[in-house]
């Protein structure tokens, strides 16, 4: 998978650049005049939203009424190209051919980021988890971004009618029916982050290995109301629709749905402790690395092609050994780094450099 050019009007500084691209490029310049807005619009085309967490029209640049991006790229050997436009919203078309999605690019484009933000997957609440795991689905499983957005319409409408019962008592049969809504998709939902998990576990436990010099081993663990290892779609519904006769009396006391994928976990720990209660900083930034790692080679595995590999700001915080330890499980990928100093990754002998400055290429 590789792209060869991109061109980018009214993103966020961004006014108009065109760049071609090799199989490894150093975006390098000072703090805030570009580089991640352009990271930002790369990633853009695996079909998902902004990994900064903005809403599509905070991209657009100030006093600009769109925002285009248009890219040209290989995957299979097949010369591609595709365009986003973000007024509102994102519309999208591959090939000339407008997509009923922007979603749709993530079949034919993807891409494994690594940046600053993403330690907060180890620091913050579960929320950031279970992002992470959601995230990577939806470059795997065509069908998993409609199975959460089926999921989240249900379950907004089962808190809007808990919150009619806590004044209504009458209307309280009808929670049944959300209850079936809820227990079918969010099986599935959590089968699917289960078997995931699993799968990414052995290429963690390999890379925080690495990371740490073999003195400390990671351990990844999905957290619900129940326990998940071993079950099938049906067995975990059944148990899900039990839970929703349980705690119904209590949701409807708190007039919200306390049980559910969309209260899951992924417990990370090193050493079989917390790392999020117990890692130090250093030990906390590994576990985010052998994940995003793990991501990119279970996604090389299941697509048989190497995802992009986009990082952000994070190489010049490493030593060299991690460093090197990060280039060499990515050195057959196509490769963007983004940078204050070039020099912290030159040691990289191919590829093109360029400096990012207010928006544009000097």
């Amino acid at each position: 998978m590789k792209i060869n050019h991109i061109d980018i009007e009214n993103i966020r500084n961004i006014e108009n650049m065109r760049l071609d691209f090799s199989d490894v490029n150093i975006i390098y310049g000072e703090n805030a005049q570009g580089k991640t807005n352009l990271i930002e619009a790369i990633y853009l085309f695996t079909g998902s939203k902004s990994f900064r967490g903005v809403k599509d029209s905070e991209l657009v640049k100030f006093d600009s009424e769109y925002a285009r991006l248009k890219l040209d790229f290989e995957n299979n050997k097949r010369q591609q190209n595709a365009e986003i436009l973000i007024k509102n919203n994102r519309s999208a078309s591959l090939n000339g051919i407008k997509q009923k999605s922007p979603s749709s690019l993530g079949e034919e484009l993807k891409a494994v980021i690594f940046s600053p933000i993403h330690l907060s997957m180890v620091k913050d609440g579960p929320i950031q988890r279970r992002r992470f795991i959601d995230g990577a689905l939806c470059q795997l499983k065509s069908n998993y971004r409609k199975l959460l957005k089926e999921y989240k319409r249900a379950l907004s409408q089962r808190n809007m009618l808990l919150k009619d019962v806590y004044k209504n008592p009458s209307l309280s049969d009808m929670i049944y029916i959300w209850d079936k809504n809820l227990a079918s998709s969010g099986a599935k939902i959590i089968y699917q982050r289960q078997k995931y998990v699993e799968a990414l576990l052995p290429y963690a436990t390999e890379i925080f290995d690495g990371l740490s010099n073999g003195q400390e081993k990671i351990d990844l663990k999905l957290k619900g109301s129940f326990d998940y290892q071993d079950l099938s779609v049906l067995e975990i519904e059944k148990k899900l629709t039990l839970e929703y006769d349980k705690k119904r009396q209590e949701d409807i006391a708190n007039k919200i749905t306390t049980i559910g994928p969309h209260r899951d976990d992924m417990e990370i720990l090193i050493n079989g402790k917390s790392a999020r209660n117990f890692g130090s900083q250093g030990q906390q930034r590994s576990c985010v690395l052998a994940l995003k790692l793990a991501e990119a080679s279970l996604l090389k595995e299941m697509t048989n092609e190497e995802p992009l590999a986009l990082l952000d700001d994070v190489m010049s915080e490493l030593d060299i050994s991690r460093q090197d330890y990060i280039l060499n499980h990515i050195k057959n990928w196509q490769v963007f780094i983004t940078c204050c100093d070039a020099n912290t990754v030159l040691r990289v002998k191919e590829g093109k450099t360029f400096k990012i400055s207010g928006g544009g290429v000097l």
